[in-house]
């Protein structure tokens, strides 16, 4: 079951000598426009959504951007050396391919870190060589923050080819994705891995927990951060303004003199702490912004302006 060829470039309509910054906004854009909440056709959308995210979870990341060019034309060649590791090893492994987990065929062929798989003690005697215990197999799974938010349940699919016979052999089957789920935690699905032999029982099935780019929100752990732009006037004179959330729009007031990258947070608005019922913070990183252009009276008010502070951030910077 060979893995089609994903154009990451394409996918996000980014030259392949794009900066990272390109990528970043090429992404944001596009995640806007495709994010399932505002598309009127939601089933394209969240496909398109997850191709998007797989496009920038290789290319904002520089090593897996650098395997990625390196692969070029000899991306399907074995002899390359970047196959995946996606059939148990000592020959009596299974290829497999996933469905429903948010990832192509070629990134968890490429990307995924390769998929593990445990091996019983096969014993001694017939009896032991008859009874075999189905490997463990192991895959990503990609999760958006609104599936984290109330939980979810995903159909998941397991295509192994059977290395002796050539039979293909489906697997479907539901998977729960516990709310408040943290990036890099493990999923276990009981007796969906591997078939067992002579009676013995199949492997278990564990998906890593990936989150799903956003193109306002990224998560560190249980807190949720946004980047909130400002106007000059707006940090040095506070305002008060709407700011999105997974779960609603909030009120969030700026203080008078609040500076670049300051952080404003708001207790128990970011993700669910599991099955505790406490939540993470919502926190808002403040960017503030010069204006590039300016009419002839702008223009004079930021004279005056400058005729009359007193302020000089090279003798009397702000602490």
């Amino acid at each position: 079951m060979s893995a089609a060829f994903k154009d990451y470039y394409e996918i996000l309509g980014v030259p392949r000598d794009a900066s990272s910054a390109d990528i970043k906004k090429a992404f944001r854009k596009m995640a806007r426009k495709h994010h399932p909440d505002v598309a009127k056709d939601k089933k394209a959308a969240e496909e398109k959504f997850k191709e998007i995210n797989e496009a920038n979870e290789v290319l904002s990341d520089p090593e897996k951007r650098k395997k990625y060019d390196q692969l070029g034309a000899d991306w399907d060649n074995p002899q390359a050396g970047f196959g995946g590791r996606r059939a148990a090893p000592s020959g009596g492994g299974r290829e497999f391919n996933f469905g429903g987990t948010g990832f192509s065929d070629f990134f968890e062929q490429f990307f995924s870190g390769g998929s593990r798989y445990g091996f019983p003690e096969s014993g001694q005697g017939p009896a032991a060589a008859r009874e075999r215990k189905g490997n463990d197999v192991e895959g990503d799974i990609l999760v958006t923050l609104e599936e984290i938010m109330n939980g979810d349940i995903r159909p998941i699919s397991l295509q192994m080819t059977n290395p002796r016979t050539g039979q293909v052999e489906t697997h479907t089957f539901q998977v729960r994705i516990p709310a408040g789920v943290i990036s890099g935690k493990r999923i276990r699905v009981p007796g969906q891995g591997e078939p067992g032999s002579g009676g013995a029982p199949a492997g278990d099935l564990y998906l890593r927990v990936r989150h799903a780019a956003h193109p306002d929100f990224h998560t560190e752990g249980s807190d949720l951060y946004y980047d909130l732009d400002l106007a000059p006037w707006e940090a040095v004179l506070g305002t008060e303004l709407t700011v999105p959330t997974l779960d609603g729009n909030i009120k969030l007031r700026i203080p008078a003199g609040s500076e670049n990258g300051q952080q404003l947070r708001v207790r128990g608005r970011g993700l669910p702490k599991g099955k505790t019922g406490e939540r993470g913070d919502f926190h808002a990183t403040l960017t503030i912004h010069l204006p590039t252009k300016h009419t002839a009276e702008e223009t004079a008010l930021w004279e005056k302006l400058r005729s009359v502070s007193k302020f000089n951030p090279r003798t009397n910077p702000p602490p």
